[in-house]
């Protein structure tokens, strides 16, 4: 993904972070562990991405992010999340491990129904 002309630097950041994990296997537990891990889950791939980004400073689960950051859709940035799955949405773009199955990268451009996901932002994106 490229970051969007005007992006604040900490979406920009996210975004970099997000292309450095995008085409990792999909790893269960994959970066709860370790920050630099061999492939990364649902949550550990956006866990790693915030984290790298400087948005956060421990891995969460799933449910972690349900209560995240601030209440509700972002700016730039939305988290959703549910007790079995989390991904985001950067800048218009989703990143999620289920994307990578037609992709070959978590980033696409398709989005998905965010219906039974808590939806959580960064604060000020």
């Amino acid at each position: 993904a490229i970051p969007a002309a005007g992006a604040p630097g900490k979406v920009q950041a996210v975004i970099r972070a997000g292309n450095k994990s995008a085409s990792k296997p999909y790893k269960w537990g994959g970066g709860h562990g370790l920050l630099n891990d061999s492939g990364y889950d649902c949550s550990g791939s956006v866990s790693f991405t915030l984290r790298t980004a400087g948005l956060m400073t421990a891995s969460l689960a799933s449910t972690g992010f349900m209560s995240w950051g601030r209440r509700g859709p972002g700016r730039w940035i939305t988290i959703r999340a549910n007790a079995g799955h989390a991904y985001m949405v950067v800048a218009g773009l989703r990143f999620d491990t289920s994307a990578s199955k037609r992709t070959g990268s978590r980033w696409s451009a398709q989005m998905r129904s965010p219906r039974g996901y808590v939806a959580t932002h960064p604060p000020g994106l």
